[in-house]
């Protein structure tokens, strides 16, 4: 049979949408692509805000200290003197004795301790670098001007330093940093895979049961690489698995409802809060008294800022202090469970896309039952 020729100079390439070149770009770039590329812009700006806004000028503000002397009078006069620092670097309070200083200390209730000597010309600051070498030396700083001002010395004592491979105090926010990051992005590929709305219950539940494996197995390893691989972190590696576990099945968790609330939008909304708002605001680079308020403020309540100070907990105080955030973790993983699992409910007897077709729920592969 005969084959259909071209006419000359025409070739197989299909021909441009009517309208020209102005009607190809809307052909080529859809509408919501062109949203998306806006969201990511928008993303973007907000990671340039929230790191410079967090960083470009730490400034120290009511930094927890404890101020012991041989009489209460002595201790009550010389808090209220350092609490009256112009700004109001520190929060004093005075105790009863360097006995309860230091045990606040390790308890992380305070930052660091002043003890003072009035028999000698110098006082003693107790310090903690494993909560965060410049939070240590902010403290050594405006104590050292503050006793420079009634004409007395300071020396300088760590209590809790940081490992010889942490100098900073920085390796449990890379740790946790690198566990969130596996979290989102393992939620991330389960909806790329198969949909960013799972179809029912079932395969809601199918994707948390993958999610929390995949958090068993990066903890432990994360655990490894920082503590005996590396020798990066001491303290108890079961405890800092159990850390990775929940810092990674939390953030994963929060994606996949968000996902579940908002589709493939909702992938970049996990990154807004847990990269762009937790990251800086964790207390790594600068602990939470040396940040912004804003930064301050959020920095607890989000999975990052949880998992640093209970990874520092964890390595250089038993443990102390670590309850609080450990709650938090948990309320993000539960959270994130139920918010998973009830909109996979509300979804039930709404069409969904193939296992596999990487496509959104609502957009059925073309040849499938009901798709257009």
């Amino acid at each position: 049979m005969t084959q259909p020729t071209q006419p000359p100079g025409r070739t197989g390439t299909p021909a441009r949408p009517a309208g020209g070149f102005l009607a190809e770009i809307k052909d080529a770039v859809t509408t919501r692509a062109a949203v998306l590329v806006l969201g990511v812009l928008a993303l973007q700006l907000a990671f340039i805000t929230s790191y410079i806004g967090a960083f470009h000028h730490p400034k120290p503000s009511e930094i927890p200290l404890a101020v012991a002397a041989p009489s209460q009078p002595l201790a009550a006069r010389t808090a209220e003197r350092l609490g009256a620092l112009p700004g109001e670097p520190l929060a004093p309070r005075a105790v009863a004795d360097e006995a309860t200083a230091l045990a606040q200390i390790r308890n992380r209730e305070v930052d660091g301790a002043l003890i003072v000597d009035p028999a000698r010309p110098t006082d003693r600051l107790l310090v903690a670098s494993g909560a965060g070498a410049s939070l240590s030396q902010a403290l050594e700083q405006v104590v050292g001007l503050a006793e420079k001002s009634q004409g007395r010395g300071l020396a300088v004592v760590d209590v809790a330093p940081a490992g010889r491979g942490d100098s900073r105090g920085l390796s449990s926010f890379y740790l946790v940093v690198g566990w969130c990051v596996g979290g989102y992005l393992c939620a991330a590929i389960l909806a790329i895979s198969a949909g960013a709305r799972p179809a029912n219950v079932h395969r809601a539940v199918i994707r948390l049961g993958a999610l929390l494996l995949y958090a068993i197995v990066a903890g432990l390893l994360g655990a490894v690489i920082a503590g005996p691989v590396l020798g990066a972190l001491p303290g108890s590696i079961t405890a800092l698995w159990g850390l990775g576990t929940l810092v990674v099945f939390a953030v994963g968790a929060l994606t996949l409802a968000l996902q579940g609330l908002a589709g493939v939008v909702g992938i970049g909304l996990a990154i807004l809060l847990v990269v762009v708002l937790g990251n800086p605001s964790a207390g790594g680079a600068y602990p939470y008294p040396l940040l912004p308020p804003f930064w301050r403020a959020i920095g607890p309540a989000l999975p990052p800022g949880a998992g640093t100070y209970t990874g520092r907990s964890i390595a250089y105080f038993q443990g102390n202090g670590a309850a609080g955030p450990l709650l938090v973790l948990s309320a993000w993983a539960v959270a994130g469970s139920a918010v998973t699992l009830a909109c996979a409910l509300a979804r039930r007897g709404r069409p969904g896309a193939a296992v596999g077709s990487g496509l959104p729920d609502e957009a059925p592969r073309p040849g499938v039952a009901g798709a257009p």
